[in-house]
């Protein structure tokens, strides 16, 4: 028995239901995220102010020391932030409660988007569209742990202990830390869906392995363009660290797309 085809109106009406749905399951993650910031944020979102983090321990056993690269071995690393704005600490509250509540429904928002274009698809285009929001869900949370445990932390470590002169004190702020913190982990776990798009747009005819190849090198230009808009720092070092797994991304693309 053939399905009835729904109108304009009831697709409009499916959707409105799906974004409803999306916001009170949202609303329900900011406040319990709200609730349980404090220790959240002492144990997680601070964990790279102070060498116990892992990535330091990890990097301090191999040893090594190049000049370039922050001093691993200082088991006394600490940076202690600091507030200059009298509403600073209660709005950081609320907005990273915000971040990590939609991190923690991408998986469902992804299964909100997959149930309303259900409908849409074919029999055998179920499988592998089903297959594919996995997919994506998975590459968007190994975004974010590259983020976090690898990404942020270097490059903190790396700028808070470089020194132009010994006569300048470094004092972070709050509000730079979070920016820092929430721009380069959110915004990795974004542009590691870039294989899922290319499989996408694989899938529509419009790029092949072909296409990918011919334009590696006009793509190594844009990725160094697009990790110097991600990056809130300028300096060619956390360029090169945001830029790197990007590359990776690529090739990847290139493994996973039609011939």
């Amino acid at each position: 028995m053939e399905e009835k085809e729904m109108t304009f109106w009831a697709h409009l009406e499916d959707l409105r239901w799906s974004l409803v749905r999306v916001v009170a399951v949202l609303f329900v993650f900011v406040v319990v995220c709200f609730c349980l910031m404090p220790y959240l944020f002492d144990n997680f979102v601070l964990a790279p102010t102070t060498s116990d983090f892992p990535l330091y321990r990890w990097l301090s056993k191999l040893g090594g020391g190049n000049p370039l690269l922050p001093d691993f071995s200082n088991d006394h690393f600490s940076v202690e932030l600091i507030n200059i704005n009298v509403a600073s600490q209660f709005l950081t509250h609320i907005s990273t409660s915000f971040w990590f509540a939609l991190v923690l429904i991408f998986p469902y928002l992804t299964f909100e988007i997959w149930r309303f274009v259900q409908p849409a698809l074919f029999d055998n285009e179920k499988k592998s569209v089903g297959l594919a929001f996995a997919f994506g869900t998975f590459m968007f949370f190994l975004g974010c742990a590259v983020g976090y445990f690898l990404v942020f932390p270097f490059t903190f470590r790396f700028l808070t202990e470089y020194q132009l002169s010994p006569l300048i004190t470094n004092q972070i702020s709050l509000t730079s830390y979070m920016g820092n913190f929430l721009m380069l982990i959110f915004v990795m776990g974004i542009v590691f869906e870039l294989p899922l798009l290319a499989w996408l747009l694989s899938k529509l005819g419009l790029v092949t392995k072909t296409f990918f190849r011919k334009y590696r090198k006009h793509a190594v230009v844009v990725l160094l363009v697009l990790s110097a808009v991600i990056t809130p720092t300028g300096d060619p070092f956390t360029l090169m660290i945001v830029f790197l797994p990007l590359y990776l991304l690529y090739e990847l693309s290139i493994k996973i797309v039609r011939a």
